[in-house]
């Protein structure tokens, strides 16, 4: 099994290139199942959720290739069933996003319960709701969500009880292909979903209101092909500024977008970091000393996001100061701050909340990764600490970040993955 041995104490020096975004591509791969036409996306990072879902896509019957310009093209003419099965869809929770463009398109899909990373509860109800909303019948048969329709969807007025980016994604899909007007109430309001409305337009669908909790759509009989560039990560673009903050070092990230990061920004600059926003360009400067410590608590969009939280423990954990974290979103994603104890880190976890008091120096230390954005914070404290750090587990962090190791050494990071 793999793992990362990192030796700290290197400030990070030097420019990064930020890929495409992990959760704009894995809707949009699922979304090119609602046309007949070659779907061709650029931008789509190398990791292995998009693999799965390349795989996903191809037990469905689609055709998967890529060019000598690594463009992915997907051409979903000829499916030859609506089942996705339990093999692929425990390792990613993103597999149940097939259902919408499936239902959407042909009246029948059966999804198996999702997996992916143990951080919480993260049911699908408010997805199955919305379906029904729709006109689809829901059933459970061994494991497997059943969705069929007799005539088709229908467009609905539906509002979703609590905020969900997978349920906006999934039910949007739906609402492209169905009959009449679909306006979903009180959705998720997050980049990704606004680069999966892009996208949907290309094909010729009628949204409108991307950007706000109120999406309209107005169902068309057909999409046609559509050629795309998925948007840059962000969450990886934040991971790498915290990085830079923590060592106390200097990164500039190329091709990511600020504005996609709101209050992220904001936070590196409470933290004392001196961040330049530039077209396509992004740089944290932290060589002025150590960060401030700062406290947050995440929330959906435009709020701080939970896929920053963990990062921003690390941060803490080596800062000036008191700082405070709680997480709203999963009642799991705190399991890092355990890890980082045995690093030397001052953590008291309280409920949903940690308090972290700052220290001057922590040391390397074996840890073991429980989620994706967890190995990236522990990824962040080896780097900040003094001597040698092993993080197993890092399965995890292979599915969201793109060679991380690769471009954290071209920064000046001493990272090497091994094999036991």
């Amino acid at each position: 099994m793999d793992y990362f041995r990192i030796r700290g104490g290197t400030p990070l020096q030097g420019n990064i290139r930020i890929s495409g975004a992990k959760n704009a591509a894995l809707p949009i791969l699922a979304a090119t199942l609602l046309t007949r036409d070659v779907s061709s996306l650029s931008n789509v990072p190398h990791l292995n959720d998009v693999t799965t879902m390349v795989e996903l896509l191809g037990a469905l019957g689609a055709e998967v290739s890529v060019d000598e310009t690594t463009m992915l093209q997907v051409s979903a003419a000829a499916l030859t069933n609506q089942r996705a099965p339990y093999e692929l869809v425990k390792t990613m929770r993103a597999s149940i996003l097939v259902m919408g463009p499936l239902l959407a398109r042909f009246g029948a899909a059966e999804v198996s319960f999702p997996g992916g990373c143990a951080i919480g509860s993260r049911p699908v109800d408010l997805h199955l709701k919305g379906f029904e909303a729709m006109g689809a019948e829901i059933d459970v048969r061994d494991g497997y969500i059943v969705a069929t329709t007799r005539d088709g969807l229908v467009g609905c007025d539906f509002t979703f009880e609590t905020v969900t980016v997978g349920g906006t994604e999934n039910l949007l899909m739906a609402a492209v292909l169905a009959d009449g007007r679909t306006i979903l109430r009180n959705a998720a309001r997050e980049p990704e979903i606004t680069d999966l409305v892009c996208f949907l337009r290309g094909m010729g669908a009628d949204i409108a209101g991307d950007g706000s909790s109120t999406l309209t759509i107005n169902g068309v009989s057909e999409l046609k092909a559509s050629h795309y560039r998925v948007m840059p990560d962000r969450i990886e673009a934040g991971t790498f500024l915290v990085a830079a903050a923590a060592t106390r070092g200097r990164i500039t990230l190329e091709g990511a977008n600020a504005e996609h990061l709101g209050v992220v920004v904001d936070k590196l600059r409470d933290a004392g970091v001196s961040v330049l926003v530039e077209e396509g360009r992004i740089t944290a400067d932290m060589r002025s000393g150590r960060p401030k410590a700062v406290d947050l608590i995440t929330a959906p969009y435009p709020g701080f996001p939970t896929d920053m939280q963990a990062q921003f423990t690390a941060l803490n954990v080596i800062a000036e100061g008191e700082g405070q974290i709680t997480e709203t979103i999963f009642e799991n994603r705190l399991m890092q701050a355990r890890e980082m104890s045995r690093m030397g880190a001052d953590i008291k976890i309280d409920g949903r909340t940690v308090i972290i008091r700052g220290r001057e120096q922590i040391n390397g230390a074996p840890v073991m990764a429980s989620d994706l954005r967890a190995s990236a914070s522990l990824v962040i404290a080896g780097l900040a600490a003094v001597g040698e750090t092993d993080i197993d587990r890092i399965y995890h962090i292979d599915r969201g970040y793109e060679r991380i190791e690769e471009k954290l050494q071209s920064v000046g990071a001493n990272i090497v993955r091994k094999s036991r």
